[in-house]
């Protein structure tokens, strides 16, 4: 096995080689032993994994509307001018 079919296995069967099929796993162990890109690969997998499976981020309460308000404010406070040409193809 290869890093790039080791790459491979892993995005189609994930990073946690004990559960792959029994030949595919040992071909991963071996090439484990020896690269230190596989080992990468490995933990930059995890690292996705459990960014994606962490809670979402929410924003703080009311946040939307204050964002709205201000940008109300933005275009009642500052009109801005569109000379008659501008939708014009040039």
């Amino acid at each position: 096995m290869d890093v790039r079919e080791f790459e491979d296995l892993i995005d189609r069967l994930g990073e946690d080689i004990s559960r792959w099929p029994a030949e595919q796993r040992q071909a991963a162990i071996e090439l484990l032993a020896c690269s230190p890109d596989a080992n990468r690969l490995v933990s930059e997998a995890r690292l996705v994994r459990e960014a994606l499976s962490s809670p979402p981020v929410r924003a703080p309460a009311g946040l939307a509307d204050r964002i709205a308000a201000a940008a109300k404010r933005l275009t009642t406070d500052e009109p801005t001018t569109v000379s008659a040409d501008a939708h014009q193809p040039g």
